[in-house]
């Protein structure tokens, strides 16, 4: 029998680097065509400071609108600290909040405006809230596979950082390649060493690269045991301190090609997305 892969549709990440604000109404109608194609992971939205992330201002909006449609579908949302994990909850329907907590002090910074030690405190009363309240909580570990500031990385500290969020009871870690600098066997050889050493939590990979090329650093954290991946159609989005606009997210229609010719089983097909697909191409014309 094939395997599986469950693919996180990541929207949110694709949509809050463009330029134009995006209606709501289009935003609904995108989302809702990304739920018909059969996403059973959506990350939608973030309960952040309107002026710090303009895109994600009609988060609560979006979600009065596709309520009634969600079916099975698990929605995921950034929050930045305790205040938007409580705008979170308030929501409702959101299954699955989000925080990044980056292995780079710098980065901590630009993103959260928090340092390091701050983040940590945010993580706890995250976890604290998040386990009272009955919501899951994914951690995205920030510029796990290197940084463009010249601070020190190793794979000893990424994992070093895994292991204390795993023994604060986080279950579920994103390893993410903020940057875009991964390379296939760095991404083996630290994906390996996580899986071994922490079998329990459920581990995915949140991949940037360019448009040619990406295959390789997939593949390399799938050998090594991952089966939760990142993506968005089209490759949209992406961090805007790569500071190179050929660096986006990894294009969620090439795995599906990718995942296909291995024979695995997942919820969306090369067919279902078809119609997002075109919605997508009208959205990224439209307001980049």
């Amino acid at each position: 029998m094939p395997g599986s892969v469950t693919l996180i549709e990541c929207p949110r990440d694709a949509f809050q680097g463009l330029p134009r604000l995006i209606p709501t109404d289009t935003k609904v109608d995108y989302f809702l065509s990304l739920i018909d194609a059969g996403f059973k992971h959506i990350d939608f939205g973030s309960f952040v400071s309107p002026k710090a992330v303009p895109q994600m201002q009609d988060t609560q909006q979006v979600l009065e609108a596709i309520r009634p449609r969600l079916g099975q579908t698990v929605l995921i949302a950034i929050v930045p600290n305790v205040k938007g994990l409580e705008a979170f909850i308030q929501a409702g329907s959101i299954r699955c909040a989000g925080y990044a907590l980056s292995v780079s002090e710098t980065f901590q910074q630009r993103n959260f405006r928090q340092t390091l030690q701050q983040a940590w405190i945010v993580v706890d009363e995250l976890l604290k809230r998040s386990q009272t309240a009955g919501v899951d909580l994914v951690i995205y570990l920030s510029m796990a596979f290197g940084n463009p500031y010249g601070e020190p990385w190793s794979p000893s500290r990424v994992v070093s950082f895994v292991a204390k969020l795993v023994g604060r009871g986080v279950r579920q870690i994103s390893l993410a390649d903020t940057v875009g600098l991964a390379k296939p066997q760095g991404v083996h050889e630290l994906f390996s060493v996580c899986r071994q050493q922490f079998p329990s939590i459920d581990l995915g990979v949140h991949l940037h690269g360019r448009p040619n090329g990406w295959e390789d650093v997939v593949m390399a954290a799938y050998s090594a045991g991952c089966r939760r991946f990142d993506g968005a159609l089209l490759g949209m989005g992406g961090c805007p301190f790569a500071e190179d606009h050929l660096v986006g997210n990894i294009p969620t229609e090439g795995l599906l090609r990718l995942f296909s010719q291995l024979g695995l089983m997942m919820d969306v097909t090369e067919e279902s997305i078809q119609t997002a697909l075109a919605k997508a191409r009208r959205i990224l014309a439209s307001y980049s």
